[in-house]
């Protein structure tokens, strides 16, 4: 079997956005502060979990 070709008349968009002056920068504080009261809540677990596990 053979394929055809399509060819496509008009102009051809460009494949390309161009990027606006302004530029994203977004705020991560609140995503910082969250892990590291993640860790924080991790390890303090953890430690228990090591101290009950020579108690019992």
């Amino acid at each position: 079997m053979v394929k055809k070709n399509k060819r496509r008349t008009g102009k051809a968009k460009p494949s390309h956005r161009v990027r606006k002056a302004e530029e994203f920068n977004p705020d991560y504080t609140e995503i910082k502060n969250d892990l590291k009261r993640i860790g924080l809540l991790a390890g303090m677990f953890l430690a228990i979990l090591i101290a009950l596990s020579f108690v019992l």
